[in-house]
C-alpha cells in the first residue's frame, strides 16, 4: 500500500510528500500489519528542528527527545 503513495527508490524505502491524513492513516496501517522489522517516519512539523520523528519496532538507534530536540542515540552493548 505504500507504493500507491510514496515513491520507492529501494528495498524498504519509500520517500513522498503526502497531507498530515494520508500520512498518519498509512502511519495507523503499519502499526496493524506490521510484525517484525522497524519503521521510522521523519516528516515536517513546526519543531525546533523543523521535523518530527516516529519510530516503530526495534532499531539499532532510538530516538531521544532532550529539551524539544529528538537526537539518535546508540545503546552502549557490553
Amino acid at each position: 500500500e505504500l507504493s500507491r503513495w510514496l515513491i520507492h527508490p529501494k528495498a524498504g524505502v519509500f520517500v513522498g510528500n503526502v497531507s498530515a491524513r494520508v500520512r498518519d492513516l498509512l502511519w495507523q496501517r503499519l502499526q496493524k500489519s506490521m510484525t517484525k522489522g522497524a519503521a521510522l517516519l521523519i516528516y515536517s512539523s513546526n519543531t525546533e528542528q523543523g521535523f518530527t520523528i516516529r519510530v516503530l519496532g526495534n532499531t539499532k538507534k532510538t530516538i531521544e527527545d532532550y529539551e524539544g530536540l529528538m537526537l539518535p542515540k546508540t545503546p552502549i552493548l557490553r
